[in-house]
This record gives structure tokens, C-alpha cells and sequence, in this order.
């Protein structure tokens, strides 16, 4: 069978710089797979136009590039939509329809442009496990198909095939195992091409809490759970999240949309999968309504939610995104993010342990909705002495705690006089508020920092 519609796509990316967050790093190259779904549209992963300047794509055989376009990205369900206007795309292509999520034992073909080799390739695998799986490129926790087939570098993005029809966009290979990939499943696929169309946004929500499952029998019993129900017990609520003034720490969450939920935090989804309760909400969109039941001080409630996308102290990575920062009298700050925790080769040892504990157990609250970090020091006459306390979180300002990076800037572009700095070592910042005010331009000229307004 030959494979038309399947695309080879060039990505030019080019990065922020979370060390120096006023610039960016140098541009890059890099190329994947993609599948043409309709005129003019090409169906691709995020992962392989993130950060994108300039995109192009190429139709095996024909050797000429077309200029492209990011349409719409999902970058929670690593998956992106293209725009080509050159009219050849389409000459010989027939575009594939959505298929549906196989079944275990299936036999498919990926499809796509892996390195080392100018050609098409197809491989074919068995499909061995549908169940809620982290996706690296943004690493939510969503529904993925796992094969039995190689997804090498190049091939990510390409269209897995199933009886003529796309069950799949390739998107991971599993770590620590051969041979094994992991697809973007059709009702994903699905879902996302829908939003596109009708104008949702492109973004998975989440419900904003953490959960402990409930299999101990003796922690069901003090929660008042009776024999034949199960539920997992809610152990912290995200605020600004979906279940913010909604669920409470200490409600057992019963069930889901009508899903009865087990101990273990599984549901049985599409009558035949068993996997994670989280898995709804790659059906749902920002702004969808979903019903809860939880048991709360005894008594049962039925609850209403409304969907938000994901909040956390500490965002996972993200793309296509400028990183905000404020320079104040040579001290860089800027909120805490896994992007910055990244600057560290092997981040999760070497990393400072706060920060990284931030990321990991942090939890986003009404008094602090992200973690502000002094993340160096432009070394000058009016901070000497305070270099050895960068990566450090901030605490307060002249005493009074801040909630966050917003909140830290208008504390210190109203403070006047002495501006007192208190950080997460106890360390003491000590600065003079009109001093500073001199200082600024000097410095931002010293180290070739552009002047913002």
C-alpha cells in the first residue's frame, strides 16, 4: 500500500534562553512526519513544530518544499495542525478519515520520515496496551496506545494506519524498552481536530486536585466509605483549578461523570478499558460542565464542575512561550518553571532540592499562586555582596509575603526608601528603592540588555 499523504516536515525552532530570559538561544533544525487530512491541512505532533520560526513540508515524491503555518496547537496532547497554501499538496493525495481506538492483538503500520534515509518508511506492529500513559512533550497523564514498533527520531508525528484509516499519531518511543511506541489515540485526535473547527480551546483541562488512592480497607472505614463503594481520597485542591471552592481536602471522590471510580483511581472507560479516572478529560473541553459525587463529612453530594485548564505552582515545560522576568537593580527574578529547573544538566540531582521539591509536592494556593525565584545577579556596586543568593525562592517584601511574580512586581516598583528582600535561606536583600531607580539603565546597558518600556 503507498502512502501518499504522508508528509515529511522541517522545523526551524529556536528557544528561550531561561538562563538569560531577555534573549533567546540560537536557532535549530530539525525534521518529522506528518499526514495531510484535508485540503490544505496537515496533521502533525507538537513536539515537532514547538517553538517554531519557519516550517516547510515536503510530499515524498515530490523534492520541492511548501512553506507552512501553525493552524492550531495542542501542545497537552502533543498534537498540531498545519496550513499549507500551495496547491500542489493535494495533487495525487486522497486525505485519510479518523478511525477508531483499536483493540488489543490489532495489527498496524506507522508510517513516516525516521532518520537515516531519504524514503518513506513503514513498519508494522501489534497493538499491546490502551491505557493513561504521560506524555513527555508536555507530560500530562492521557489516554496512549502502545505498539510493538519502532518511533525513531523523524518518524514522531507520523500517521499510525489501521485499515486505510489514521488510528494514531506517533509521538514517544518508551523508554528503557525496544521496539516500543506510543501513539496519540483517534479519540484524541478526534477531540482536537473538533475544537479546531469549532473554535474551543486548544487545551486538555484538568480538575486541579491531588488524589491518594484508597485501598486500605482501615482508611475506607474511618472515611465512612461502606462495603461495595470505592474512591479515591482528595489530599489538596490546586486554587484557580477546576475543583477550586468546589471539593475540599478530606472529600472521598466517588465517582466521575458517572463512572464509578476504584480504589486503585481507575475507571472502565468505552466498556472496555480500565485505566485512570483522569481519562475523561481528554474528551472534554475548557468550559465543559462534569458531574462528581463525593462523600464529604458522611453525607453523599453530587457536585458540579466547571472545567478550567491545568494550574500549578510550578508549570510543567512549555512552548512557543516568552518568559517573563523582572531585572531590579541587577537581581534577575522570574517565576519558578520546569523550563528554568531544565538549565541544570540532570536537573532532578543537581538542581537546588527547594526548587525541586517546589515542582514535585508544591501546590498552588490563594497566597502564593507561583514560586518567584531570584535566578542571578548582574554583578554591580549596588548588589555586591548578595551573588551567593541566586536560586533562591523570594519570601517577602519588606515583610509583607508576596503571592507571586505579579504581585512581587508592583510590590517593588511601589516601595520607596529601603527595600527589604527576605529569601527561602533567611538570607537578608537590602536595597535603596531611588538608588535603584539610577542603577537600572546603567546595568541593562553594561550587559547588552535591551530597554523595555
Amino acid at each position: 500500500m503507498s502512502y501518499p499523504s504522508v508528509v515529511r516536515v522541517f522545523a526551524t525552532t529556536q528557544s528561550p534562553d531561561f538562563d538569560n530570559p531577555w534573549q533567546s538561544l540560537s536557532p535549530s533544525s530539525s525534521t518529522g512526519s506528518g499526514v495531510i487530512i484535508g485540503p490544505g491541512r496537515v496533521l502533525t505532533g507538537a513536539h515537532v513544530v514547538a517553538n517554531a520560526t519557519f516550517l516547510q513540508v515536503q510530499k515524498g515524491a515530490n523534492p520541492d518544499k511548501m512553506v507552512a503555518r501553525v493552524e492550531a496547537i495542542c501542545h497537552d496532547a502533543d498534537l498540531a495542525l498545519l496550513s499549507v497554501d500551495d496547491a500542489r499538496l493535494m495533487t495525487g493525495v486522497t486525505p485519510r478519515g479518523i478511525g477508531e481506538i483499536p483493540a488489543l492483538r490489532d495489527r498496524v503500520s506507522v508510517v513516516g520520515y525516521p532518520v537515516g534515509g531519504e524514503e518513506i518508511s513503514i513498519t508494522e506492529g501489534v497493538v499491546s496496551r490502551i491505557e493513561v500513559q504521560r506524555y513527555s512533550h508536555s507530560q500530562r497523564r492521557l489516554l496512549a496506545v502502545t505498539v510493538d514498533a519502532a518511533i525513531n527520531s523523524g518518524n514522531s508525528g507520523g500517521p499510525v494506519f489501521k485499515d486505510g484509516k489514521i488510528i494514531g499519531v506517533a509521538f514517544q518511543t518508551l523508554s528503557g524498552a525496544e521496539n516500543i511506541g506510543e501513539l496519540v489515540p483517534a479519540s484524541i485526535i478526534r477531540w482536537f481536530l473538533s475544537g479546531v473547527d469549532s473554535g474551543r480551546v486548544p487545551s486538555i483541562p484538568g480538575i486541579g486536585i491531588t488524589t491518594q488512592n484508597l485501598e486500605n480497607p482501615f482508611l475506607r472505614a474511618r472515611l465512612g466509605i461502606a462495603p461495595g463503594e470505592s474512591g479515591v481520597l482528595v489530599i489538596s485542591v490546586e486554587y484557580g483549578g477546576s475543583a477550586w471552592g468546589v471539593l475540599r481536602e478530606g472529600d472521598a471522590l466517588l465517582s466521575i461523570a458517572g463512572h464509578p471510580i476504584a480504589n486503585n483511581g481507575s475507571i472502565r472507560y468505552l466498556d472496555r478499558i480500565r485505566t485512570s479516572y483522569t481519562v475523561l478529560l481528554g474528551d472534554a473541553y475548557v468550559g465543559d460542565s462534569i458531574d462528581v459525587t463525593v462523600l464529604r463529612e458522611g453525607a453523599r453530594q453530587t457536585l458540579t464542575l466547571t472545567l478550567q485548564p491545568v494550574v500549578h505552582l510550578v508549570p510543567p515545560k512549555r512552548y512557543d512561550y516568552v518568559p517573563q522576568h523582572f531585572i531590579y537593580g541587577g537581581l534577575v527574578f522570574q517565576s519558578l518553571s520546569r523550563d528554568f529547573l531544565g538549565t541544570w544538566s540532570k536537573w532532578r540531582y543537581r538542581a537546588p532540592p527547594e526548587l525541586v521539591n517546589y515542582y514535585f509536592s508544591g501546590v498552588r494556593t490563594l497566597r502564593r499562586n507561583d514560586v518567584v525565584i531570584l535566578t542571578q545577579v548582574l554583578a554591580d556596586e549596588i548588589n555586591v555582596g548578595y551573588q551567593h543568593l541566586h536560586s533562591e525562592a523570594v519570601v517577602s517584601v519588606n515583610g509583607e509575603p508576596t503571592t507571586g511574580l505579579t504581585d512581587f512586581v508592583a510590590q517593588l516598583k511601589a516601595a520607596a526608601g529601603a527595600v527589604e528582600l527576605r529569601m527561602s535561606s533567611n538570607g537578608l536583600i537590602v536595597l535603596d528603592a531611588d538608588a535603584v531607580r539610577e542603577a537600572n539603565a546603567r546595568i541593562l546597558e553594561r550587559y547588552r540588555i535591551p530597554l523595555t518600556p
